[in-house]
Formats: structure tokens, C-alpha cells, sequence
């Protein structure tokens, strides 16, 4: 590992080379790891993420914080150290970075810390199940995620399935839309609604080519715009139930309404009534969209490489 100065980021040495050879490599969170998904199914995706990222000739960089020290491409040790239950990981958006290190703690990164420290690095294209975005009922709480904010200043490439069900859609894709982040569906016409293909909400553009994904955010990005969201639906024949993502999606509004939890703590909440009340079958949805979506940012890391060279 080397450490790069004056802040304290690890790059291994495979995304280093890679980085150096000018080779693609993805960007993959931690949160999901440690707070989204129950193990061992958590430990299974995170791997099955980075061998998706491989396959489709791209370096995978799972990112997180052990001990302060911010890792660029954590090895399967450091991930199941990180996952350790009986660490109580913090979860780190892009403003708890500092803190983090300072006081010298464990932390898993959401979209914004992750896409923080990538960019740092110089990596380009991150991964993940589902951005944050508006709260519905964000008129009277103002709670937005930060992943918004973070996305719209930083140079990267995200690849992820829309937003979570429980979120406002039209007013987070509004927001994008101010924030000056393109949102483009990659091979749909219309916005993925996390647990199913279509949200209901359209998307202005479509590329169904991962090269010309790949020369737009290029483009996107010398011309003076920084982040990029690429919208890739869940297949259609592994999205959850209509009726019973409904009935799923009321018992997980009632679960955070219930627990009055806000921010960071709606996902974990929302996933875990999401998992109950559908017997687990949302886990699955939630692995296969996760794992493509790894597979998709591979395709795109491999072909932003290749424009380079």
C-alpha cells in the first residue's frame, strides 16, 4: 500500500498500477456492506461486485476507513474487518471524511464519501444499488442526501439503479436537473425505480453503449460539468412484485415514520422493512442490481481507459 500526502489515503498497489497504467478502474461503497445488506449475503456481494468489475476488464476499488486510514481498493480482509458487527462502523458522507481520520475511526463510505476519496485518487466510475435523494417530505424537513450536493462537484461516473423507493423521484431528478447533473437511462427510456425497472418518472437521454457512455461523461466533464449519473435498471424479470413492492414500499414508509429516523438512517430502516416484509426476496433484487450495476461501470471504467490511450 502506499499513503498519499497531506491527506492519509492507502491506494493498493493493484488500482495504483492500474491507475498509473491508465487502465479502468471502479469505485465500490462500503455501506452496503455494512449497513444495507444482512450477512453473509453482505460479504457475497461485495465480492461478486469486484469479480463483476473484473469481468469486465476494469480494476474494482472497494473504498472505506479502518483506523483512520482511508483505503482506495480494501482487500477481502479489510472489507470483512470493516463488516465486523461488533465494530458499530460509522456511516461516512463526504463531510464525515475528516472526522473520521482524525479521530482515528472505523467508518463505511456512502455514494458521497466514496466518489470523495475516488476522485481524490483519480478514479472516475463508482457503483452502486441506489443514490440517495429527496425525502418526500422534504418540504418541511429539508432532507435531501448528500449524495446530491457531493455528486453535482465531483468529477465521476456513477452507475446505479435511480433512487430508492421511498424517495421523492420526480423532485430528486428536479434537483439533478438544477444541480446540473445529467441523468441518462442506459438502455431505458425511462428512470429504474431501485426494486423495479421503471419508476414511473422518463429520462431525456438513453445511450445503450457503454463506449458512448464512456465519450458523453468525457465530454460532460471537458466541458466543464462534473458529475454524471448512468441509470441502469434492474432486469425486468428479476424486479420485485408490482403488488408486492407496493405493499412492501407502505410498510417501510410506516417502519421510518414509526422509528422517526432521518438521513443517514432512512436506508437501513427502509431495507430492512423492505426485507421483511417481502421474505427476502427484495435481498436477492437488491444483490443482482447491485452486482450489474458493478458490471456496467466495468464496461464504461474500460471504455473512459481506452479514450485515454
Amino acid at each position: 500500500m502506499i499513503s498519499t500526502p497531506p491527506f492519509p489515503i492507502s491506494v493498493s498497489n493493484e488500482v495504483r498500477d492500474a491507475l498509473a497504467e491508465g487502465r479502468g478502474v471502479v469505485a465500490l461503497e462500503t455501506t452496503i456492506v455494512v449497513h444495507g445488506l444482512p450477512r453473509p449475503i453482505n460479504l457475497e456481494v461485495a465480492a461478486a461486485c469486484e469479480d463483476a468489475v473484473r469481468a469486465a476488464g476494469a480494476v474494482p476499488a472497494t473504498i472505506g476507513v479502518l483506523g483512520g486510514r482511508a483505503i482506495i481498493g480494501m482487500s477481502r480482509s479489510e472489507v470483512e474487518t470493516l463488516a465486523e458487527p461488533t465494530r458499530e462502523c460509522a456511516k461516512l458522507s463526504a463531510r464525515d471524511l475528516g472526522l473520521a481520520i482524525a479521530t482515528r475511526s472505523d467508518g463505511a463510505t456512502t455514494v458521497a464519501g466514496t466518489i470523495a476519496l475516488a476522485a481524490l485518487a483519480g478514479v472516475r466510475v463508482m457503483a452502486t444499488g441506489g443514490l440517495g435523494g429527496v425525502h418526500r417530505d422534504a418540504v418541511h424537513s429539508f432532507d435531501e442526501s448528500a449524495d446530491l450536493g457531493c455528486l453535482a462537484r465531483t468529477p465521476v461516473l456513477v452507475v446505479a439503479s435511480g433512487v430508492k423507493s421511498i424517495l421523492d423521484i420526480p423532485a430528486t431528478l428536479e434537483r439533478l436537473d438544477s444541480l446540473g447533473v445529467p441523468v441518462v437511462g442506459y438502455r431505458t427510456n425511462a428512470f429504474p425505480g431501485f426494486y423495479r425497472s421503471d419508476s414511473g418518472s422518463p429520462v431525456d437521454w438513453r445511450l445503450d453503449d457503454a463506449a458512448v457512455a464512456a465519450r458523453a461523461f468525457d465530454a460532460h466533464v471537458g466541458s466543464g460539468g462534473r458529475g454524471f449519473l448512468l441509470a441502469n435498471p434492474v432486469a425486468e424479470e428479476a424486479q420485485l412484485d408490482a403488488l408486492l413492492h407496493e405493499d412492501a414500499l407502505a410498510a417501510a414508509l410506516a417502519a421510518v415514520v414509526e422509528q422517526k429516523v432521518s438521513g443517514k438512517g432512512v436506508t437501513p430502516v427502509m431495507l430492512s422493512a423492505f426485507a421483511a416484509r417481502t421474505a427476502g426476496v427484495s435481498v436477492d433484487v437488491n444483490k443482482t442490481l447491485v452486482v450489474g450495476n458493478a458490471r456496467v461501470a466495468g464496461d464504461v471504467a474500460a471504455e473512459l481507459a481506452a479514450l485515454g490511450q
